[in-house]
């Protein structure tokens, strides 16, 4: 299963863990993990382009950190919609994922 999970403060992201594998199916097959990994590398490249060392992302296989998250309205809003996609993901296929916050 992969767990997300999310800390705010007030409102405002300031980490952001994502672990595991979903286990639909076999590592490089899996569509659960490979939708988990295209929304969550959009949402921190998209936060870095526009505006750089907006956050921290640390990634090894099958583990990702958000971390250092600033208080930009942009970045929150854009991680905003990564936690929505997430959740209409964690809907389809609730056996799969669980998001923590």
């Amino acid at each position: 299963m992969i767990k997300i999970t999310v800390t705010k403060d007030e409102d405002k992201y300031n980490h952001i863990i994502v672990t595991g594998h979903a286990g639909y199916d076999k590592y490089g097959k899996d569509i659960v993990c490979s939708a988990v990994s295209s929304i969550v590398t959009t949402s921190v490249n998209a936060s870095l382009l526009l505006y750089p060392n907006s956050l921290t992302c640390n990634s090894k296989t099958g583990h990702v950190e958000i971390s250092n998250i600033k208080d930009k309205k942009e970045v929150q809003l854009l991680l905003d919609n990564m936690l929505n996609l997430l959740t209409e993901l964690k809907d389809e296929y609730p056996k799969y994922i669980t998001i923590i916050d």
